[in-house]
């Protein structure tokens, strides 16, 4: 994607503040309500994760999305409810908006579910000191607040009127309801009348202990692999009648994976695999049955494998080695392979990166530090991708935590206080 019209003048707005010593007037009363509501963001952040909103448990999904529409209409903006088709098995989404027209139009990203379901034993909250523990403390309700802690030391002096932003918090990004073009019509619909895409997915530290903006996020996609060898018995196996067998076949393709894919910012990871005279998977290719005899060749595996790339080029280039290697097969076999995409490539970007510029200066601004890039290929899938072809993104602005997923996933408080004042001022600057 090449640098838009309107990243130069981000890039413009950068350096002008580059030139500024320090915070201006309007800017460090800013900082101010952020510190003075510090405790009122962390006490939203508790009501938020006391309740359960594992993706398939609707109910607690749309109880955390009411308790957030409430903070939103105290702001001024206008709330919906986006619900999705029965059929789909989702809770829908919340989508805020404030209407104006001045500065940039900012779409601004996060996500009401957490990966942990309704019977999940992990706690809920629990506050160890200058950390706290709990389901989705850091993935990502700790974003979501920082989102409407910014907007609300911003709201308090004033600086809101006349801005247009559009708050999208999905209540699926764990587990993304299909179609995709469908779960994702409000996001994309929202980018494509918005100027710059900010996603709060939790911060993350590079080797020196920074804290980092990601300019760029590998897709997220899956592959089946097919194998097929003449069944008989087994003392005939490498023979010219009986071939090699399916189980020898995969094997070598999965080697050959192996050994001829390595490139950076690349992975391909085999993770489920069933083989014998019969093998299948389930239509999710997460469970797989088989039967076999140790005196018989494999008539049939399946492969069910994970496949992340930062671009479109490198996934097509990717693909057509994985093809041809499938298809150079051992005698008495033959195999195929299909590939099926989910979360698009975020590419990193020269527009991507001046928005980062932005952020990174606000940072310094206050005291806070820059903010470098972290290397695209060191995150995962996010709902940002599904808009960042369509205008310059920057994600991971949220909290600083460990353990994401886990049992032990937990946030630093002071990350709260100090992401937020660096969003405020940010959206500050974008919105003049």
């Amino acid at each position: 994607m090449k640098l838009k019209p309107f990243a130069f003048a981000v890039l413009g707005l950068m350096l002008g503040a580059a030139r500024a010593e320090g915070l201006s007037p309007a800017e460090q009363k800013i900082v101010a309500e952020v510190k003075a509501h510090s405790a009122q963001g962390l006490q939203l952040l508790e009501r938020s994760v006391n309740i359960n909103s594992g993706t398939m448990n609707h109910d607690g999904v749309r109880a955390v999305g009411r308790l957030f529409d409430e903070q939103f209409l105290s702001l001024g903006f206008k709330t919906r409810w986006s619900s999705m088709p029965a059929t789909m098995q989702r809770a829908g989404h919340l989508i805020a908006t404030r209407e104006g027209k001045q500065g940039k139009r900012l779409l601004l990203i996060g996500h009401l579910d957490t990966v942990f379901e309704k019977d999940s034993q992990v706690q809920l909250w629990q506050r160890n000191g200058d950390r706290v523990r709990g389901q989705g403390v850091n993935d990502m309700k700790g974003g979501d607040v920082i989102i409407i802690e910014a907007l609300r030391a911003l709201h308090r002096v004033g600086a809101l009127d006349n801005t247009n932003i559009t708050v999208v918090f999905s209540g699926d990004e764990e587990n993304a309801g299909e179609p995709i073009e469908v779960s994702r019509a409000d996001m994309v619909n929202a980018a494509k009348h918005s100027d710059i895409a900010l996603a709060f997915e939790g911060t993350v530290r590079n080797k020196d202990g920074k804290d980092t903006g990601t300019i760029g996020r590998r897709a997220s996609s899956s592959w089946q692999l097919k194998v097929s060898g003449k069944q008989g018995h087994s003392s005939g196996i490498f023979t010219e009648g009986a071939g090699y067998g399916a189980i020898y076949e995969t094997a070598r393709i999965l080697d050959a994976f192996r050994q001829q894919l390595r490139e950076p910012d690349l992975t391909y990871s085999p993770g489920l695999i069933v083989g014998g005279t019969d093998a299948s998977t389930n239509a999710l290719g997460t469970t797989g049955q088989a039967a076999g005899k140790d005196n018989v060749i494999s008539r049939t595996a399946t492969v069910e494998g994970d496949l992340r790339y930062l671009s479109y080029e490198q996934r097509d280039r990717v693909h057509a080695k994985m093809k041809s290697i499938a298809s150079q097969n051992l005698p008495g076999t033959s195999a195929s392979i299909t590939f099926h995409d989910a979360y698009p490539p975020m590419s990193p970007t020269d527009g991507n990166l001046a928005v980062l510029k932005v952020y990174s200066q606000a940072s310094k601004d206050a005291g806070l530090g820059e903010i470098p890039a972290l290397p695209p290929g060191q995150r995962g899938a996010g709902d940002v991708q599904f808009v960042a072809p369509l205008l310059d993104s920057l994600d991971g602005l949220g909290a600083v935590g460990n353990g994401a997923h886990s049992p032990d996933e937990d946030l630093e408080i002071a990350s709260i206080e100090r992401a937020t004042i660096r969003t405020a001022i940010m959206l500050y600057r974008l919105t003049r």
